[in-house]
């Protein structure tokens, strides 16, 4: 069973890869210089990140970089720093039980009016009600 479970994942795998693969995660990390990006965001979520400093980081011209990110991946680069920044703060109210304040430094906000207003744009609630709703 174990390795039946290993060839489904290695063949999951190959098929992220290739021009007829759906854009995803997978297939953004499959790419030596885009998986440098997405790596860099879960590491230092709180660092105040650009499409530059991404590039950058991923050895890429900016235009090339955004381009090839959002054909890889489905999204713009700063989107997909959004979700995953939002689904950090989720996983923080929810689990954590830190103040909006503390959540929204962890993520990169220099506010916590800030991060309200993404958050609730984002979540359909604010960070508050969000933390007492999944307490």
């Amino acid at each position: 069973m174990a390795r039946l479970l290993e060839v489904l994942l290695i063949e999951a795998l190959r098929s992220t890869t290739g021009p007829a693969s759906v854009p995803g995660l997978l297939r953004g990390l499959c790419d030596d210089r885009l998986a440098v990006a997405p790596r860099e965001m879960y590491e230092r979520p709180g660092k105040s990140w650009s499409v530059m400093n991404l590039a950058k980081a991923a050895a890429l011209s900016r235009s090339t970089f955004f381009d090839r990110f959002r054909r890889e991946v489905g999204v713009a680069p700063m989107e997909y720093l959004l979700g995953w920044c939002m689904a950090l703060a989720k996983d923080l109210l929810r689990r954590e039980r830190l103040s909006v304040t503390q959540v929204a430094e962890r993520v990169g906000y220099s506010s916590a009016s800030t991060f309200s207003v993404a958050f609730s744009r984002h979540a359909g609630t604010p960070p508050a009600y969000y933390a007492r709703a999944t307490s």
